[in-house]
């Protein structure tokens, strides 16, 4: 079988997977979010932090509960990793360096799991399973529990609440998270990941079954466990440094398959939850169609790019398998490329500085679309819906008619909340970069000079701000600017917008219904979704192609 047709199968084969589930999964968590049954241990949580769980919040209240829980976990995490060399388990590590925890905390907090450290060489046990994996499952929750703040903004009329948020972190981390990840995890388990509290331990080097006489050192964890809601959480933090690719934590081409599932998972899910949430199942299918056509066209692009060739070297191995691994191949490779930088998952089983010119500004571009095909666990399905509402002002003026959508007018208000959230990232992205860029100090990290280099800092601002978490391998992050800034990109890329997101909801919330009339713009139809599409394209590429034209681009072109 030629790689070609082995990763047209595994594509196939991915896609019918996440058919399967769509329906009971979106239905499923629809029924979790819109339940006013509180279940025992629930309940045992809600007396301990003193939440009414049946309390409902307007949006500022529910916007006061994400950023106080999120401050509270930054500090906690921080002072986890300071006070690492006193804590059992730690592995003989020392404290990590204030810098190096503030972007830590900041990143698991975010969603972003940007990592400027090797992960086995510097996080013992309790940091590992006891704050970094913590946050994995809480920050997915998070972002959850916005999205549907969102959706109960489109679905509910004449009131500004919420919901609760309390509830709805709760709900979504016991009743969905955690189920799926046990059953994930001994999937893994049976791979062949690891999952264990074991010590370091040396182990000689061998090739073709001979020793060199080479010693490496090797410590244990609970790698499986970690690593499943690193993917179902689109977190995306690897416990060691060479994350997916690392046999301990993706051993299979099965293990990857089903690592990129769990990827994909809950955001194409929770078009299903919304259309159900707003009782119209077609409105979700139009969010999910969408999401579909950018993913599966940024997977044949990048397929097409990667298994292209351009030499003899190329011809050999069936594609550019530099940076990738022979277990996967360029196929798996490819499609686990675009699933994570189109989500804010940031988890890599190969290295994307290695892929070639074109291939690189893929990644860069899912990312920069604002990871919404699908997206992060929660931020994807918000994403998309602000992008649906800008989508729906544009067609309003080309026909001058006041815009709908769900029945709710989309106004002056509304669309200035919209254009904030689409703004707040590439402010970020662009003004960090051209800083790094005009600053002495920034540039003597970047490996590689030229166009390449400048790809280098681009994708490490895209992927902070964004909350994606991967990174071109090439930039020495590890220093105090890059730690500084990119931790506070990443604080800012996730947080403020969703202040625009929760404040959208609270007006939406606030409408009387609007009936809808033949001249009511149709966003269920294959037309609106064309039109989507579009929207989000054009306005990406308006914002991004001059950046893009100075890296990637001029990278591909050249070679």
């Amino acid at each position: 079988m030629s790689p070609v047709t082995a990763g047209v199968l595994q594509l196939l084969a991915l896609i019918a997977a996440l058919a399967l589930a769509y329906r009971p999964l979106g239905d499923y968590m629809a029924r979790v979010y819109s339940s006013e049954k509180h279940y025992k241990p629930e309940k045992w949580i809600y007396k301990a932090i003193g939440a009414n769980p049946s309390a409902e919040m307007r949006w500022p209240a529910y916007l006061r509960g994400v950023l106080a829980f999120s401050a509270v976990s930054v500090l906690f995490l921080y002072a986890l990793q300071r006070a690492q060399d006193i804590l059992p388990g730690s592995l003989g590590f020392v404290a990590i360096d204030p810098d190096q925890a503030f972007n830590t905390a900041a990143s698991f907090v975010a969603n972003t799991n940007w990592q400027s450290y090797y992960g086995e060489q510097a996080m013992g046990h309790v940091v590992q399973t006891g704050g970094l994996a913590v946050q994995n499952f809480v920050s997915a929750a998070v972002g959850m529990a916005v999205a549907v703040a969102l959706v109960r903004g489109f679905a509910r009329s004449r009131t500004g609440e919420l919901g609760n948020f309390w509830a709805d972190l709760v709900r979504g981390t016991v009743r969905i998270l955690l189920p799926i990840s046990v059953i994930g995890s001994l999937v893994l388990v049976a791979c062949g990941a690891i999952q264990n509290f074991a010590g370091i331990h040396e182990v000689g080097q061998f090739l073709n079954g001979h020793s060199t006489g080479g010693m490496q050192q090797w410590n244990g964890g609970a790698v499986a466990s970690q690593e499943v809601i690193k993917e179902l959480g689109t977190n995306g933090g690897g416990y060691f440094n060479a994350n997916s690719a690392h046999p301990f934590e993706n051993p299979t081409p099965f293990s990857n398959l089903f690592e990129i599932f769990l990827i994909l998972l809950i955001p194409f899910a929770l078009t299903r939850t919304f259309g159900r949430m707003v009782g119209n199942l077609r409105q979700g299918y139009a969010i999910l169609a969408t999401m579909a056509t950018i993913w599966i066209g940024f997977t044949a692009l990048m397929m097409w790019t990667e298994f292209a060739h351009h030499g003899p070297a190329f011809d050999v191995s069936g594609g550019a398998m530099e940076g990738k691994e022979t277990r996967f191949g360029v196929g798996a490779s490819a499609i686990f490329s675009v699933a994570t930088t189109l989500t804010s998952t940031g988890a890599v089983n190969s290295f994307h500085s290695s892929y070639t010119g074109l291939g690189g500004g893929i990644q860069l571009l899912g990312m920069q679309l604002g990871e919404i095909a699908p997206g992060g666990v929660g931020s994807g399905l918000y994403g998309m819906l602000i992008m649906a509402i800008i989508a729906v002002f544009i067609a309003g003026l080309m026909v001058g008619r006041t815009p709908e959508y769900l029945g709710k007018k989309i106004g002056t208000r509304e669309i200035k909340f919209a254009a904030c959230y689409i703004l707040i990232t590439p402010a970020l992205v662009l003004g960090f970069t051209a800083a790094a860029m005009a600053l002495p100090t920034p540039v003597n990290s970047m490996t590689n000079s030229g166009a390449h280099g400048f790809s280098e800092i681009l994708y490490a601002y895209t992927s902070g701000a964004n909350n994606n978490g991967s990174a071109f391998a090439g930039l020495n992050a590890d220093t105090q600017w890059f730690n500084s800034t990119i931790g506070i990109a990443m604080l800012l890329g996730r947080f403020l917008p969703m202040v625009f997101v929760l404040a959208l909801a609270g007006s939406l919330a606030e409408q009387k219904p609007v009936p809808e009339t033949a001249g009511t713009l149709r966003t269920d139809k294959p037309l609106y979704t064309g039109l989507l599409v579009g929207t989000i394209l054009i306005v990406t590429g308006l914002t991004y192609f001059p950046a893009l034209a100075l890296g990637p681009l001029a990278e591909g072109l050249a070679s």
